[in-house]
């Protein structure tokens, strides 16, 4: 049975809560203060909400966001995430008392630690908490290639996917990572989680969730995560720029054709194959729904998705199918449907649409007719410089001194800009996760 994702990745669907606020939620507290404690929320954290199940994930989709589009983040916010990481390398959801010990097989999870291993590659100078992160996924992969929720869970196409784009920014090639055991790789669990030609056309090149009793079920939010992964990207990447702007090719089930005996792709060439089919999907979803996704919760009523509808947007323009992406991209900026207010005051959700501009080639800080730049960074700490577009008093909630050099290789991203999903989709996304998130999810 598939089931939605939580934005954080980090508790059970039940916890789903961060970069999908509805509107109700967008005015934040001007002090915050965790549930159960009495203190407030770090200054270095983002966001005005409890963070107890999202504050890694909105952080690392914060500061990917702010790097993707010339933003310095403060030192003090870079800190405090890699200051979450356990001493195994592994990152739980939020860790109020960071000198307390992790609970590694129930208090780690693989959505948190990709989206962190990817914000701490592209920030720069923390190479060494980048290594640790990959350590712990390439620690904790399954025998199948693929990862779970939690260390030893059953592969999902969430999880996988966010891991794979923290092997990607860290300079690695996914394809390369092995199982200890078998000798899987993500790809193996990536393209047995789609959807072939023995299934309902409509439904055909999306991605199942995971694995389970009975036949697999489309799961947009998977597809979403899935199709930026099998492109071999995390949820930040160079934009392509001008793109030839061709429609994704869905599967091809003619007599005798596909990799395999349901016409899925197949081998190690198939990961491309597969990407063009999930986006297939996803842009003939998108327009069946008035250019978005809906919901992909159990038992939710129908009703836009935010969240998963920007994890989209990133995984087609990460095919460089711009065409495409650009209907849902309008979408997300016209005021009157509701993504602009979704998003107000919510870091990981600001985070989410400034990655979607940033990837499809829009303007974040004229995104509808709002700066969700300077929205973001008013979330957050005071970032230590804003790129020229910006001006000089997108100041955040607090200003700290000094700037946090970029004093190494960037943690192995190479060129690469980084911004969740993430993603992560991500939320998901996310990935994702995370991507994707309050009451909805991403």
């Amino acid at each position: 049975m598939n089931v939605r994702r939580s934005a954080t990745a980090l508790a059970a669907l039940a916890a789903l809560c961060t970069a999908a606020a509805p509107a109700a939620f967008a005015d934040a507290s001007p002090s915050p203060k965790p549930s159960g404690g009495s203190a407030a929320l770090p200054k270095g954290l983002y966001g005005a909400k409890d963070p107890k199940f999202d504050g890694v994930w909105r952080q690392s989709l914060a500061l990917l966001a702010q790097d993707a589009v010339g933003v310095t983040p403060a030192r003090s916010a870079i800190d405090w995430l890699a200051g979450q990481q356990c001493e195994d390398g592994g990152f739980a959801a939020y860790r109020a008392d960071a000198s307390a010990a992790c609970d590694p097989k129930k208090g780690e999870f693989t959505d948190a630690t990709a989206a962190a291993v990817q914000a701490l590659a592209a920030v720069g100078g923390r190479s060494a908490s980048v290594e640790k992160g990959i350590g712990w996924l390439k620690k904790h992969q399954n025998d199948d290639g693929g990862w779970g929720l939690n260390p030893g869970g059953p592969s999902d196409a969430n999880s996988t996917s966010a891991a794979v784009g923290a092997f990607a920014a860290s300079g690695q090639d996914p394809k390369q990572v092995k199982s200890a055991k078998g000798g899987k790789t993500p790809y193996d669990v990536l393209l047995g989680l789609q959807l072939g030609c023995d299934t309902k056309e409509a439904q055909r090149g999306a991605f199942a969730y995971t694995a389970g009793k009975g036949k697999p079920v489309a799961n947009d939010l998977a597809t979403a995560a899935a199709a930026l992964a099998t492109e071999g990207k995390g949820f930040v990447f160079e934009p392509a720029g001008k793109d030839a702007g061709k429609a994704p090719k869905p599967l091809d089930c003619g007599a005798g054709k596909g990799g395999g005996e349901d016409g899925k792709p197949a081998g190690a060439d198939g990961a491309a194959e597969a990407a063009q089919a999930a986006a297939s999907y996803l842009s003939e979803t998108m327009a069946g729904h008035g250019n978005h996704l809906l919901s992909a919760m159990p038992g939710a009523k129908a009703q836009p998705d935010f969240g998963s509808t920007a994890d989209a947007i990133v995984a087609l323009a990460a095919g460089e199918h711009s065409a495409t992406a650009a209907k849902p991209l309008q979408w997300l900026q016209s005021e009157k449907n509701g993504a602009l207010a979704w998003a107000k005051g919510d870091p990981g959700a600001l985070g989410k649409l400034v990655l979607a501009a940033h990837a499809a080639g829009a303007d974040p800080r004229s995104f509808g007719g709002v700066d969700l730049v300077q929205q973001l960074n008013a979330t957050g700490p005071k970032p230590e410089s804003v790129f020229a577009a910006g001006s000089e008093d997108e100041s955040g909630k607090d200003s700290d001194s000094g700037k946090d050099e970029k004093d190494d290789d960037k943690g192995g991203v190479g060129g690469v800009w980084w911004t969740v999903g993430v993603f992560l989709v991500a939320g998901i996304g996310i990935g994702f996760l995370i991507s994707g998130r309050k009451k909805q999810q991403l």
